[in-house]
């Protein structure tokens, strides 16, 4: 049976949630593997809109067990508010979700880190300030890191609070002469008791997820991997530093499940019909005139998690091939089309142009400060005004949008399987 990913193939925000949504219900399992509540997705289901962050998409699905892997970091007072504003919905939250007992706890400490680094540090890389960060660097240096199945031992979780937390505390001391610092102090006892409340609500989810996985495979049942972020903010081979702290691309399904690649059968690569990104970072493509505002109007382009307005540029080919070949791409669907209608003409990058270099070249330099010197170098093509939200089959587009269409499909050398013309889940265009 198959296994699937859907991966975004640009700098996040591709609106993954909706191709998701889509598949959830040809698939048993539904899977997150990376990032933590710094993912945010909007889910139309009817006449309501869900926000998600940490929760997979596949969880308005009764029938798809929802998954959350081992290599997710976990913010307990979110998860527990997202399962609330479901179960307020009248949507079944129970044995249908699966929270890892290997996957990493933030705590309040976490996100004071992460506050007061960004503040100190010249040069900040403009995180949601939701203590992701420096929950994977405690998981990465091993010695105060917790896991969600520490929850399940009061004795155990106590003893390791009573260890790491003084030692915390000396660190966010250290911040105390920067302006507006204020670092707070925390009281392990009273971490524990909070976090052993939490424990009490999220016991019924907490299991052995990748056993949970591997059964299903082997019963044969189909599995939907469900990237965090995009590609571009991969912590290996994105835009670093400006990245996120996990591994975004398809390869961090194994570590971040315990299931192999090579189980795979089918990678959906997500892009923008133009790009967006949040935070800081190089944007070869960003747009900063009044097409951009128009984009970001109509687009509703605002971070799901923070809410802060998202940068905003034309598509981006070479981003592009470049995420699509380290994701190993099948094909790639093609969202918000709808968003581009009234504008006169549109472009897309085709090279860039380094001021060092007399000749334009077509491979992405994934160092940020290369990067962050180059120049797109663009081709023209016509825009159309025609709305087309409406549009429910290729021979409905008019002919500019589908040429378009076409040279994305081109310049990124995969075939275009779907093309989303607006936030609803019948708002599709399917090409096979």
């Amino acid at each position: 049976m198959p296994a699937t990913c859907v991966v975004g193939l640009q700098w996040g925000d591709e609106a993954k949630g909706k191709i998701v949504d889509l598949l959830a219900d040809h698939h048993d399992y539904v899977v997150r593997y990376n990032g933590g509540a710094n993912a945010g997705h909007t889910i139309v289901w009817g006449d309501r809109t869900f926000k998600l962050s940490l929760l997979p998409s596949g969880i308005l699905k009764p029938r798809v067990r929802s998954v959350i892997g081992n290599g997710l970091v976990v913010y307990p007072p979110r998860f527990l508010e997202e399962i609330e504003q479901l179960q307020h919905a009248g949507i079944k939250v129970g044995d249908n979700l699966l929270l890892s007992e290997h996957a990493h706890l933030i705590f309040p400490y976490h996100i004071e880190e992460e506050r007061l680094a960004e503040t100190a540090i010249e040069g900040s890389i403009g995180t949601t300030g939701r203590g992701i960060g420096p929950c994977y660097q405690d998981k990465i240096g091993r010695r105060f890191g917790i896991r969600v199945g520490d929850l399940l031992t009061p004795s155990y979780l106590r003893e390791r609070l009573r260890t790491i937390v003084p030692i915390k505390n000396r660190l966010l001391s250290a911040y105390a002469n920067l302006p507006d610092a204020n670092p707070p102090q925390f009281d392990p006892d009273q971490l524990t008791e909070e976090y052993l409340g939490y424990a009490e609500r999220m016991r019924p989810f907490i299991g052995n997820a990748t056993r949970v996985l591997h059964e299903g495979l082997n019963a044969g049942r189909s599995i939907l991997f469900e990237a965090a972020q995009g590609s571009l903010l991969d912590v290996d081979h994105g835009t670093y530093p400006y990245v996120t702290s996990s591994s975004s691309l398809p390869g961090g399904i194994w570590p971040g499940t315990g299931i192999p690649t090579r189980s795979l059968t089918r990678i959906i690569g997500v892009v923008k019909a133009y790009t967006t990104r949040v935070g800081r970072g190089p944007f070869p493509t960003e747009l900063r005139d009044a097409t951009a505002e128009r984009i970001r109007t109509i687009g509703r382009e605002y971070g799901t998690v923070t809410g802060r307005p998202r940068r905003v540029g034309w598509f981006d080919a070479v981003a592009v091939r470049y995420t699509a070949r380290l994701a190993a791409a099948d094909e790639i669907t093609i969202m918000l089309l709808d968003v581009l209608s009234g504008l006169p003409e549109l472009k897309i990058a085709t090279a860039y142009q380094h001021p060092e270099g007399s000749r334009s070249f077509e491979d992405f330099p994934s160092d940020a400060q290369r990067l962050e010197e180059c120049q797109a170098i663009y081709e023209t093509l016509p825009g159309w005004s025609e709305d087309l939200t409406r549009c429910r089959s290729w021979n409905n587009l008019p002919r500019a949008a589908q040429r378009y269409v076409e040279r994305i499909r081109d310049l990124v050398g995969l075939p275009v399987t779907l093309i989303s013309v607006g936030p609803d889940r019948e708002q599709i265009i399917r090409l096979t």
